[in-house]
């Protein structure tokens, strides 16, 4: 089915084209018409699935009718001209660069100009204003910032009262990192007759919740994984020994000949430290982590993307909402918390049509945890071991693992599993206080 199928005008036909798509991916078959149609939806879709170009394309759409104003507007109608009309919330800024990116690829050749304007913090607020000053039809923000515009009038005098359309992109992830408060304050602020869209890889209770509260009528959509959707990534389990890793990674990237390859690691330290050794033992590697400036962050993916880096230490900010074309390798150095982190984390690559491959390493402390993730996403790896880094400390055969309790130390615990603050204080407390 080709795009000009979907009712979509000649010029966004032509846009994709120009982009590369040869054909909608299933997603955006099923969302493109209902959009357009006016309907709330809810969209389920694996990441890497075209999600983004599934609720642009009939945006831009939209818009062109609504900025066919009179050639001659009332001063009311110039400031409604001026005013936001779609609401894209995304929980990263590196998605808001994205998805910002990528609006503006696809309205370049629209014979009626859309603005879209990207704003997310850890950069100075005061281009942001700048940028806003003469309204914008598409604005695309990370809840936190949105709101210091609003608290300093930036959206000018409409605010977002005239928001048609509004997008909650990675849905999971925005309410996964704690933005329930941000988007309720935000909401509150939206007029209650709109479109609203909600894009996301999984569907946790929290989420279905909203959806429930905010969507009418939706037209739900889920795009299960099969053979033809189904990312082509090569997944390895790789046993080595904890201090080894750093040295087989090096190996690895070394005998393969590996042009660009993200590796994950569990905390920001260890970004830094892991990415400092590689580049004393030769290897060009750059780390990411939110501790860094939005400068920092942008130039190192620029440069990883441009391949001018070959090897990126990251943490779980670059698992979501991250797309780098033709991706060829992801090591998870250290373990995800959780399965469905592994399987957003490994989606970097394998991306549209591409085959990747994934590579976890697992030590004896974090086999147990590994046989876990291994279960509840239906997998069975065999282990490998490399020539020269032959682990010392043996790991525990499947049989006698499954035995084991997953939240004993040193098994590396998966996420709903682990001993919470409070329980680790009551601990504590027994330990101090054992009378009591």
């Amino acid at each position: 089915m080709p795009f000009s199928s979907l009712g979509l005008d000649d010029a966004l036909v032509r846009a994709v084209s120009i982009l590369g798509y040869v054909a909608p991916t299933p997603v955006q078959t099923a969302a493109i018409g209902a959009i357009l149609k006016g309907a709330d939806v809810l969209a389920l879709a694996q990441t890497g699935s075209g999600k983004t170009a599934a609720f642009c394309l009939p945006l831009l759409q939209g818009l062109q009718s609504l900025k066919r104003l009179p050639s001659t507007p009332t001063g009311a109608q110039q400031d409604l001209r001026k005013s936001i009309k779609a609401l894209i919330l995304v929980p990263t800024r590196e998605l808001a660069a994205q998805v910002g990116d990528a609006m503006r690829s696809l309205a370049q050749d629209l014979p009626v100009a859309v603005k879209t304007a990207v704003v997310f913090g850890g950069v100075s607020i005061n281009p942001q204003m700048m940028g806003l000053r003469g309204g914008a039809d598409i604005l695309v923000a990370t809840p936190g910032r949105l709101l210091d515009l609003i608290d300093h009038n930036a959206l000018g005098a409409h605010g977002l009262s005239q928001v048609n359309t509004l997008v909650l992109d990675e849905a999971d992830r925005l309410l996964d990192l704690g933005f329930a408060d941000e988007l309720a304050r935000i909401l509150a602020l939206l007029p209650a007759k709109r479109q609203s869209l909600f894009f996301s890889a999984t569907f946790p209770q929290a989420v279905q919740a909203l959806a429930d509260a905010l969507l009418r009528q939706p037209v739900r959509i889920e795009i299960a994984a099969t053979p033809a959707t189904q990312p082509v990534i090569l997944q390895r389990a790789i046993e080595v020994d904890a201090p080894k890793r750093t040295q087989l990674l090096r190996h690895l990237v070394q005998h393969n000949e590996w042009t660009r390859v993200l590796v994950f690691v569990a905390t920001k330290h260890a970004a830094e430290i892991i990415a400092d050794k590689l580049r004393k033992a030769g290897v060009d590697a750059e780390p990411f982590h939110g501790l860094l400036s939005q400068g920092k962050r942008s130039q190192v993916l620029a440069d990883f993307k441009a391949s001018r880096v070959r090897l990126v230490v990251a943490t779980d900010l670059a698992a979501r909402g991250i797309d780098i074309a033709e991706l060829p390798v992801v090591v998870n150095y250290d373990l995800p918390r959780s399965s469905v982190d592994y399987i957003h984390r490994i989606g970097r690559t394998g991306r549209a049509g591409q085959s990747g491959i994934a590579i976890s390493f697992v030590t004896a402390e974090s086999d147990a945890h590994f046989r876990l993730i291994e279960k509840r996403q239906a997998l069975d790896l065999q282990r490998e071991i490399i020539a020269g880094f032959e682990p010392v400390k043996a790991i525990m055969p499947a049989f006698a693992a499954d035995a084991t309790d997953a939240t004993a130390p040193g098994t590396g615990g998966i996420k709903g599993k682990r001993p919470s603050k409070k329980d680790k204080l009551r601990a504590a407390a027994a330990q101090l206080h054992p009378s009591r």
